[in-house]
């Protein structure tokens, strides 16, 4: 795909593997990339390194913290007063291994992976729509797999139960395949096509901080950042992929997702109750 007319928005770019997509997109020409992350300072290393691969392309920060539904909405603002087509949304920042609650009284993974994202998108799908072939793309993950009791409604208004708080964030990768499969099915015979991917064993910040020397021992294992990133990129680029959407993918190509994902009820009663999440805020 010829990117030098594009415009991508991605979210939490700031480090790890969105940092990485940044970079790779930058360096193939994109024509604008709108990072939205908590913090400029944070970002400003990846906004110059963006800006010094690409020095004919447009580089934008907005201020996005996901965990607090009233910064969600003022950031989707800003991006839709820059009244642009959106070539692709790339729901790339996520928390995993920490305890707590959103400032709006969600479990934090739950709030801020899946929720504080449905906001988001639900914001800037006007703008998505007007490209000519837009793209959802959402950084899910196998540990959807593992969610294997479904979302526990009473638990996902409340503090983080567990002590790792991986349960926790298992259910919020699950939303996240659920969310891009009914936004497909939603979006059904418009220019908009989703995905929802796994990036793989990354040896990203995500977890190094919150398991220290461990997160060493198993460097070995995974990936790096940047091979981290090839299946969101092939998702957010490839010309083939336009035809397809709604899947989920691994080691960039579809793979079947877990009975969950896979349930249009479940999917259905997710968006209702997202939907009600978010009224107030849209």
């Amino acid at each position: 795909m010829d990117l030098r007319d594009k415009t991508f928005v991605i979210t939490g770019a700031n480090t790890g593997i969105g940092r990485a997509n940044a970079v790779a997109l930058a360096e193939r020409g994109i024509g604008r990339l709108v990072i939205a992350a908590r913090s400029l300072e944070r970002t400003e290393p990846v906004l110059a390194e963006v800006r010094a691969k690409n020095p004919e392309g447009k580089v934008d920060f907005v201020a996005l913290d996901l965990s607090d539904l009233s910064s969600v909405k003022r950031a989707a603002n800003e991006v839709l007063e820059m009244d642009v087509a959106i070539d692709a949304l790339i729901n790339n920042a996520g928390v995993a291994g920490l305890q707590g609650q959103t400032k709006d009284g969600f479990e934090l993974a739950f709030g801020t992976n899946h929720v504080g994202h449905y906001l988001w998108t639900e914001k800037l799908l006007p703008l998505v729509k007007r490209a000519k072939q837009g793209r959802v793309v959402v950084v899910a993950s196998h540990g959807h797999y593992r969610a294997k009791a479904g979302i526990d409604w009473d638990a996902v208004k409340k503090r983080s139960a567990t002590v790792s708080a991986f349960p926790e964030y298992c259910v919020s990768k699950l939303a996240n395949v659920l969310h891009a499969s009914e936004l497909a099915r939603r979006l059904a015979g418009t220019s908009v096509t989703t995905y929802s991917l796994h990036p793989g064993g990354v040896a990203s910040d995500i977890w190094k901080r919150r398991m220290g020397v461990f997160a060493v021992l198993l460097r070995p294992f995974l990936i790096t950042n940047e091979e981290g990133t090839k299946t969101q990129l092939r998702c957010e680029t490839a010309p083939e992929l336009a035809s397809e959407t709604g899947l989920y993918y691994d080691k960039e190509r579809p793979k079947r997702p877990s009975a969950l994902a896979r349930s249009v009820e479940l999917q259905d009663e997710l968006k209702a109750r997202s939907d009600e999440y978010v009224a107030a805020f849209l």
